[in-house]
């Protein structure tokens, strides 16, 4: 069996341009960067601000497991099938880590016949809009340092210091460090620590900013550090929002790539969806919509993490109205919510199909609480027998949602038909009703609770000391409106990953929050998320190497 780079590599990618005209892109609106990859430069984008909307489709998942579900893929063979079936689509997703890459969870390009191209690529430095991220976030570290050393102006209590260095690699040994050692010329030392990039701040203003101004004003707007009194210092005070939009400038337009069928996508902004908001950029997330009658974008995780946030953060501050969701699953990944363990999930077990499906029951629910039909892709293995997937489908069906055998791996587009017209069929079938799940009027509390309560169904929520006095601090500065961004760990509805399935009676444990006033929410940390990952014992950067001809090997 072919891996998803020999497919890849044996794939004659089409010049960048042609992919653009198919989307309606004239050849000076592209900024190539080599002949299959390219940015989509302002003015064009500008131009298209006015035109209609087409339909928005949101895929999501189940919660993740190690036998893996395919979502990325689901997105490449749902654009390649509605494209098959004479639906004009473009598909819009995140960049990949760097982090994951080299770690454990690989690329995120999709796979087998149904992937974006050229994934190595796009899985590696792909046009530096990480870089440029990574840089703007350490010049505003630097700048504040730099402004302490000399006298300190703006009165910053160094006690107080919130803003914190990024790195796009997973690094454990600088969560957290001692900075400045080594004298009186190199400043005053105080504690210190790295976030993962797609972690930053600045990852999350490049994703949610719809232009330019808006991207250096939500810079500017940047929480910093506080003076003695508790008031805050932001990046505009310290002058730093000019230079940093300066760098990401470019990183701000999105990328143009392609599947393996010819899909035009737009891949842009990365933010991972346990310790980020998880969804692509407005900006690219829009101009599909404006140039195509479906466009189908993914939110990072499952629908409580990635998919919660997609539609609370970013569509509601971004204007935009998703007409449906694809919730996608396999056979493998139910049994190991219901209780299978990774090395017997070959066998048929359909009683374990019914214990796990709960899990994908309650993802379904949970996004009817948005007012948004869902429809099931479930990913093909070999393995899977017939009962088993009728047990899914009839759990399905008793919540009135249609189940969608999918073989985009091994088939593309054509393995995805099937679901491409249940979706049309959706989307055409009533207006959509989306809608939060929360006002913005709640206090921040109120809305940590009510997430806690309707999404991961717990019984109630823990404040570790001093969270509830930071919670009011940010109401008292101005930040009561903002939503809240729940970093969790991405394996079970409760704070601990080894809850499988559909957990009730749980509390949700919040032991700190992060005002991200420049993106506008406040992110609530829960259990023992990491916002910088370690490399697992065995990362994947032992098996990545260069062949002799200078290609890559290992990759995914």
């Amino acid at each position: 069996m072919s891996t998803d780079l020999e497919i890849a590599r044996a794939t004659t990618l089409r010049p960048i341009a042609e992919i653009a005209a198919r989307a309606g892109i004239p050849p000076d609106a592209l900024i190539p960067y080599g002949r299959t990859k390219a940015k989509v430069e302002w003015d064009f984008i500008r131009s298209r601000d006015a035109g209609p909307d087409g339909a928005l489709v949101l895929v999501t998942g189940i919660s993740p497991t190690p036998a893996g579900e395919g979502k990325t893929t689901a997105v490449v063979g749902l654009g390649d099938a509605l494209n098959r079936i004479g639906t004009r689509a473009m598909i819009a997703l995140r960049e990949p880590s760097l982090g994951p890459c080299f770690g454990m969870k690989g690329g995120a390009t999709g796979g087998g016949y149904a992937q974006v191209l050229p994934m190595d690529d796009i899985n590696l430095h792909f046009t530096g809009d990480f870089h440029a991220i990574t840089s703007a976030n350490n010049l505003l570290a630097a700048m504040l340092d730099n402004h302490i050393y000399w006298g300190n102006a703006l009165g910053i209590d160094p006690r107080r210091v919130f803003w914190r260095r990024a790195l796009d690699m997973n690094d454990r040994a600088l969560r957290g460090i001692v900075g400045s050692l080594g004298g009186v010329a190199n400043g005053f030392p105080r504690e210190d620590g790295f976030d993962i990039t797609v972690a930053s701040e600045v990852m999350a203003v490049l994703c949610l900013a719809r232009d330019l101004d808006d991207l250096r004003a939500r810079l500017g707007r940047m929480v910093v550090a506080a003076r003695r009194d508790g008031s805050f210092v932001t990046a505009a005070d310290l002058q730093a929002d000019g230079a940093m939009a300066v760098l990401l400038r470019d990183a701000l337009m999105p990328n143009l790539v392609q599947s393996i069928e010819g899909t035009p996508a737009l891949i842009h902004g990365g933010p991972f969806a346990n310790i980020a908001h998880g969804c692509n950029s407005v900006i690219a997330t829009r101009l599909a919509l404006k140039l195509a009658d479906v466009a189908v974008t993914e939110a990072g995780f499952g629908a409580d993490l990635g998919g919660e946030k997609f539609l609370d953060i970013k569509c509601r501050q971004a204007g935009l109205t998703p007409s449906c969701a694809v919730v996608v699953a396999t056979v493998r990944a139910l049994k190991m919510h219901g209780g299978v363990a990774r090395r017997d999930l070959g066998p048929e077990n359909v009683g374990a199909v019914a214990r796990g499906v709960v899990n994908l029951v309650r993802h379904v629910e949970n996004l009817q609480k948005f007012g948004l039909p869902a429809v099931v892709a479930l990913n093909k293995f070999t393995s899977d027998t017939p009962a088993e997937i009728a047990a899914i489908a009839e759990a399905m069906a008793a919540l009135g949602t249609e189940t969608h055998l999918c073989t985009h791996w091994s088939d593309g587009g054509a393995g995805a038909e099937s679901l491409a017209r249940a979706v049309v069929a959706r989307i055409a079938a009533k207006p959509a009703a989306y809608r939060p799940l929360y006002p913005s009027k709640l206090t921040l509390i109120e809305k940590i609770e009510t997430i806690a309560r309707e999404i991961y169904r717990a019984d109630g929520i823990d404040l570790a000391a001093g969270v509830a006095n930071k919670l009011a601090s940010y109401e008292q500065a101005g930040f009561a409106g903002v939503e809240v961004c729940i970093a969790k760990t991405p394996y079970s509805f409760s704070s601990d990953p080894t809850l499988l399935g559909a957990p009730v009676g749980h509390t949700l444990t919040v032991r700190d929050v992060r005002l991200s006033a420049g993106a506008g929410f406040v992110v609530a940390v829960c259990g023992d998320i990491m916002t910088m990952p370690g490399l697992p014992r065995v990362p994947a950067a032992n098996s990545i190497t260069l062949n002799a001809r200078g290609g890559i090997e290992g990759l995914f």
